[in-house]
């Protein structure tokens, strides 16, 4: 891989990683409501289910998925109602709550599945793989290249997020004004997150709908 290949795929490993999307969020809110230790296990999960959703379209099973119809509007689907879902969990926290009584439960193998519900994150891989593996007559060692590039970028971005909201955690506990009951801040910021995440689906539906017709 040439360094001008290199460079690209940092350029787009960056754009993708650190713009806003429903893992960073998801980040963001887990580490806000839970502290920085319960939202670890998404963050760590991120990266493990986009390895895996980059192998196998590094193995071909991508350009299948895309090019059946009712596979591709089923996973589009179930990644829509799946972020309505935590969506509306999340709207419906109130007060900062452990692990054993939260009302918004994103284990790490949801965190693993929830890569394989955006359909949106199969076309990038299989832009990857068009664009940097396939085809190539070094195409696994490309693969063992981009594999740690990725993977560390979708780590680093989900625990910035994760720590900026571990560090509001316990300002968001606190009241709008004093003397007035607390978690009205947190109620105001998982009302936020949540807009966020109904946003992120309604622009997964919209966008992965104009990609079936092209």
């Amino acid at each position: 891989m040439t360094a001008a290949e290199f460079g690209a795929l940092l350029a787009l490993a960056t754009a993708t990683s650190f713009t806003p999307g429903p893992n960073t969020t998801l980040s963001t809110a887990l580490a806000a409501n839970f502290g920085l230790r319960r939202a670890l296990r998404f963050v760590l999960a991120v990266p493990v289910g986009w390895t895996l959703l980059l192998t196998l379209c590094a193995a071909g099973v991508g350009a299948l998925v895309l090019a059946a119809p009712l596979l591709r509007g089923a996973i589009l689907m179930g990644g829509v109602a799946y972020l309505l879902w935590l969506a509306w969990r999340l709207a419906g926290s109130q007060t900062l709550a452990s692990a054993s009584t939260s009302s918004l439960n994103v284990t790490f193998v949801q965190g693993v599945g929830l890569q394989f519900l955006n359909i949106k994150a199969w076309m990038l891989a299989l832009s990857i793989v068009a664009g940097w593996i396939a085809g190539q007559p070094d195409a696994w060692q490309r693969f063992g290249l981009v594999v740690p590039v990725m993977m560390f970028y979708a780590f680093s971005s989900n625990l910035a997020y994760a720590l900026v909201g571990s560090v509001l955690r316990h300002w968001l506990a606190g009241p709008w004004v004093q003397g007035h009951p607390t978690g009205q801040r947190l109620r105001a910021f998982n009302r936020w997150m949540a807009l966020a995440l109904v946003l992120t689906a309604v622009w997964m539906s919209f966008s992965g709908l104009g990609a079936t017709t092209h």
